[in-house]
């Protein structure tokens, strides 16, 4: 076993237990955290696969942008909320959960099925590409391509996505701020 699989063992497990104490810890703060340590380690995998842009990406929207302003609501709401979510009875087998766990358990049967049927070696447009020998190299002009097709091909789509993620802003600041006595 090489290092880079031991390297994606050790991230992908980091990644998958983080992520496991987000969804299962009844203590907000430490599911904050551990999305975290989630976030992170999902860069990591991005470093392994050769896909630094996306990992830098990763980091400085998802852990530098949405997990600060997850935290800042957080922080921002009231004792009263707080109390209100952590004496609600959370119990996972449920009548009112039932049609959202039917729901994951057939994602879950379909994802499982196409992972057993599909020959990931011999798919069409993998081969289409090795035919027409239209592989992109792993260096430093891929970085390059994307910031091109971001500013000229891609520009609107771009900011239209600025302009969403500035709306949500603005929506949890209006959400987490405090109302005033009438």
């Amino acid at each position: 076993m090489s290092l880079v699989q031991v390297l994606f063992y050790v991230m992908g497990f980091i990644t998958l237990g983080s992520a496991l104490v987000v969804a299962v810890s009844e203590n907000l703060v430490r599911s904050i955290f551990m999305f975290f340590v989630t976030l992170f380690g999902l860069a990591g995998l991005y470093v392994l696969s050769l896909a630094d842009f996306v990992a830098v990406t990763q980091i400085v929207i998802y852990v530098g942008g949405i997990l600060v302003l997850i935290l800042f609501a957080f922080m921002l709401s009231g004792k009263e909320t707080l109390n209100a979510v952590a004496l609600q009875k959370n119990r996972f087998v449920s009548l009112s959960n039932l049609p959202a766990l039917i729901l994951a358990g057939l994602f879950l049967v379909v994802m499982v099925n196409i992972i057993l049927k599909a020959d990931i070696s011999n798919l069409e447009w993998i081969a289409k590409v090795k035919e027409t020998n239209n592989i992109i190299p792993v260096n430093e002009s891929g970085i390059n391509n994307i910031g091109i097709n971001l500013m000229t091909r891609y520009l609107l789509p771009f900011e239209a996505i600025s302009i969403l993620l500035m709306i949500a802003l603005v929506g949890a600041a209006h959400l987490s701020r405090k109302e005033g006595k009438l």
